[in-house]
């Protein structure tokens, strides 16, 4: 009862803290009035990767089988679907939820905890839709029209809004099973190896992606920070129906973001 009452009122923080903030852009630079401060962070966060990031996840991909890394993408894979069923149903989306409930309920189980996609197979191969759904709490916080704020670059994490933080505030501390854990204990004993095992295993997914951003633009700040505007609004916008597995459009032309 008290884990759920604190879960409670750190919702309530959160939604309030993204009300206010999300109206904190000017209308001269709506999209990134922050650009000098985000800009250095950015700096930070490429050297940071240059220096630790790149070499670790190299280092992962080179020295780990390809089946080992495949299980543990499936595994993180299949903790992130209850992040996406919560939003889901948080939307209203049923359906997606059902969707997302019944591949975690099948992964989890006939797919050994999640270490085999059991769940996308059978979508593929029938025509039962269980395919991986794209939801978490910045897009819920979209659904019911509270505006993305200005654009951030976070320490470590890179692109985010003023929503989208608050997002990955809810989805970290409630709804994700292996990050929502409260004690000093479980901190150091389970949510910061699992964490970090995490974002090891997603930065070496997006090794393929470096020199296709180094070549893209001029200006490699512009390009990510359109490329993520462009794909949240999108996702927003087609009520979170894109895939997860859908690429990122990297066709410098085509990144527009509508007024």
């Amino acid at each position: 009862m008290f884990t759920c009452s604190l879960c409670f009122r750190k919702l309530l923080i959160l939604l309030a803290l993204g009300s206010v903030l999300s109206a904190c852009a000017t209308v001269d630079n709506r999209h990134d009035p922050l650009e000098s401060m985000n800009r250095a962070v950015f700096s930070f966060n490429e050297k940071l990767d240059e220096v630790v990031l790149e070499p670790v996840a190299r280092g992962y991909q080179r020295f780990i089988p390809s089946p080992v890394r495949m299980i543990v993408g499936n595994f993180f894979s299949n903790l992130d679907d209850v992040v996406v069923a919560a939003n889901s149903l948080l939307q209203l989306k049923f359906m997606d939820a059902m969707a997302s409930t019944t591949r975690i309920v099948i992964n989890t189980t006939f797919g050994m905890l999640g270490a085999i996609d059991l769940a996308s197979d059978i979508s593929q191969v029938s025509d039962i839709d269980i395919s991986k759904r794209n939801e978490d709490f910045g897009q819920t916080l979209g659904f019911y029209g509270i505006g993305s704020g200005p654009y951030l670059v976070l320490p470590i994490l890179g692109p985010s809004t003023v929503r989208d933080t608050v997002g990955i505030g809810v989805d970290s501390t409630i709804f994700h099973p292996a990050r929502a854990i409260y004690t000093s204990f479980d901190l150091l004993t389970v949510r910061l190896p699992v964490t970090t095992v995490e974002f090891i295993d997603r930065r070496e997914q997006l090794l393929d992606l470096d020199k296709t951003l180094e070549e893209a633009s001029l200006d490699k700040y512009e390009f990510v920070r359109d490329a993520y505007l462009q794909r949240r609004e999108s996702l927003i916008k087609n009520d979170g129906a894109a895939s997860e597995e859908e690429p990122v459009n990297f066709d410098e032309e085509e990144i527009i973001i509508d007024d």
